[in-house]
């Protein structure tokens, strides 16, 4: 069975010659397929089921995942299967910039996904009690 895929594992920089530095990625000897990969550099958010901010301070990078001819369904079960070897990898980071510094100097194409901000209003049981200027609603029962 022959996949045809439109991966090129080529870099976008190395293509039209826009790079005028050599990336430690072409030095390290790694795979060509993982030298032409886009990563993600996010910052996790907080599960929703926890209440405090474990892993919300640091940085992550993971590599998206390939377009096609890199995942197949097993027939017996019904699975998704990947020939992808870097689906499940991430690295974490202390801050973006490192982040970012460790996308450039291998390499990596990249972008940036700046985290939401969460808004937190105060809220006290005692303010449903508090007196507020304004008309009373009257209620008739009768």
């Amino acid at each position: 069975m022959v996949f045809l895929s439109t991966f090129t594992p080529v870099p976008s920089r190395v293509q039209d010659g826009s790079e005028d530095i050599l990336p430690a990625a072409l030095l390290s000897g790694a795979p060509m397929e993982l030298q032409a990969r886009t990563v993600r550099i996010y910052k996790e958010a907080k599960p929703a089921t926890q209440s405090g901010d474990f892993r919300t301070e640091r940085w992550r990078m993971d590599w998206d995942i390939l377009a096609k001819g890199h995942r197949w369904e097993n027939p017996l079960m019904g699975w998704q299967s990947s020939g992808d070897f870097m689906q499940g990898t991430h690295v974490n980071f202390k801050s973006k910039e490192d982040a970012i510094n460790f996308a450039e100097k291998q390499g990596y194409d990249y972008f940036v996904q700046e985290p939401n901000s969460r808004k937190f209003t105060p809220k006290a049981y005692a303010n449903n009690f508090l007196y507020s200027p304004k008309v009373l609603k009257h209620i008739r029962t009768k």
